[in-house]
Formats: C-alpha cells, sequence, structure tokens
C-alpha cells in the first residue's frame, strides 16, 4: 500500500493518533492532504524513512549520552 492513514501510521509507530497528527503537524513526517475533507496520509516510504531517520537519532543520542551506573532504567508503558 502506497499511502498511510495517520490511524496507520499511530499503529506502526505504537503511538496515539494524536502524536501521529503532531509529526505531520510539525513537519517531521511528510504528508499530504487528500479529498474534500482534507484527509491526511503518509506514504509508506515516508514513513520508513522517518523511522530510518529516528534510528539514526537515537544511535547519536546513545554515543554522546553513555549510560551511567547512576541511570536506572526508565521503562516504557506505551
Amino acid at each position: 500500500m502506497r499511502f498511510l492513514t495517520l490511524t496507520d501510521v499511530a499503529e506502526t509507530l505504537n503511538i496515539s493518533a494524536a502524536q501521529a497528527y503532531a509529526l505531520v503537524r510539525n513537519g517531521e513526517l511528510p504528508a499530504i492532504k487528500v479529498g474534500g475533507r482534507g484527509q491526511w496520509r503518509v506514504e509508506s516510504q515516508a514513513l520508513e524513512t522517518y523511522i530510518a531517520d529516528m534510528y539514526t537519532q537515537t544511535k547519536k543520542f546513545v554515543e554522546t549520552h553513555p549510560l551511567s551506573k547512576d541511570d536506572s532504567p526508565a521503562l516504557d508503558n506505551h
């Protein structure tokens, strides 16, 4: 499937629909508006590129912010 709804994006990233909408509205995730009601659509390749970019950003963050013995792991309950 070439285009995904924001619901599809939210499910893929395991985030809320509001968070997916925010990613689109702030320009982090490229999307288009289609149809008379202006439904948002994200190209599947754009989502894959976004995910790859997030892996790169996370890797850089981990490299520049090493875990110390004082850091306690936070559980992600999403």
